[in-house]
């Protein structure tokens, strides 16, 4: 294997020279990006809205490059928390990023009383969840005639329809 960086894109045009230097960060062009559109990128404008609006007297406006301001803030604030959170989850070799790995992020970027206030309702939305799956699971053993394996008498989910 060559020491030396390529020299050729994978288009089989020659890359840059800044793109060869080692350690100096590139910046992408908007061609580079592709179809990497900005609402992608950004929580939908009108969930945005309902937030704000809940959170001012029902008398009071706003405009629409307030709201776009804040629909921009919040996708990053999103985006910076959620990167820390990556990062720890990649130094301990997971893949997946929980409510706990979140929580971690935020203390560590000084954000401890918003975590704390998280904290409340991640422990809410677990407790809420279980309640529901237990209730689902009491649904599933009523209708399966007391089976609890949800598969029903036939063996196989949704039972043995008849001209199948």
């Amino acid at each position: 294997m060559s020491d030396y960086p390529p020299t050729l894109a994978p288009n089989g045009s020659a890359l840059p020279a800044e793109a060869l230097a080692p350690n100096v960060p590139h910046t992408f062009t908007e061609e580079e990006l592709g179809e990497y559109r900005e609402q992608d990128r950004y929580l939908p404008i009108a969930n945005v809205s309902r937030i704000m609006k809940n959170a001012v007297p029902e008398s009071a406006k706003i405009a629409k490059d307030a709201k776009e301001c804040v629909q921009e803030c919040v996708s990053e604030f999103i985006s910076f928390i959620t990167s820390e959170a990556a990062e720890k989850c990649q130094m301990e070799k997971r893949k997946t990023i929980g409510g706990e790995d979140i929580l971690y992020a935020m203390m560590s970027l000084g954000f401890e009383n918003y975590a704390e206030t998280l904290k409340i309702h991640l422990a809410k939305l677990r407790q809420h969840q279980s309640v529901a799956l237990v209730a689902s699971r009491a649904t599933n053993e009523a209708d399966d005639g007391g089976l609890g394996d949800g598969m029903g008498a036939g063996g196989s989910e949704g039972g043995d329809a008849p001209g199948m």
